[in-house]
């Protein structure tokens, strides 16, 4: 790229970063009610990321080759389990992370 691509990339970036970072608070201001769509997408919205996820991380794995997807389960299992016990998000998918590369680097 040439330098003036790059200004002009790099000022697009800053552009769309100060655009999303403080259109929601020239949208929604304090003394304005926040639309109640908008609360709901607040409550669905996160759940549906991570249900996402678990879509996108588990779609390659296959029961009958392999492990037989033995670590994934492994890890899902204490993920899940972190998480009911202590409520603290990243500290389940640490762990659940943590446990899957051990697994896989060192045991299966």
């Amino acid at each position: 790229m040439t330098l003036a691509q790059q200004i002009i990339t790099a000022a697009m970036v800053v552009i769309g970063t100060v655009i999303t970072r403080f259109l929601p608070f020239i949208i929604f201001p304090d003394g304005k009610k926040t639309p109640d769509y908008i609360k709901y997408l607040g409550d669905v919205l996160p759940l549906a990321v991570f249900g996402l996820l678990i879509v996108y991380c588990l779609r390659d794995v296959s029961i009958l080759h392999g492990t037989h997807g033995i670590p994934e389960l492994i890890s899902i299992a204490l993920t899940l389990g972190i998480h009911l016990w202590r409520r603290k998000m990243i500290l389940s998918i640490a762990a659940g992370t943590v446990c899957y590369m051990l697994l896989v680097h060192f045991v299966f």
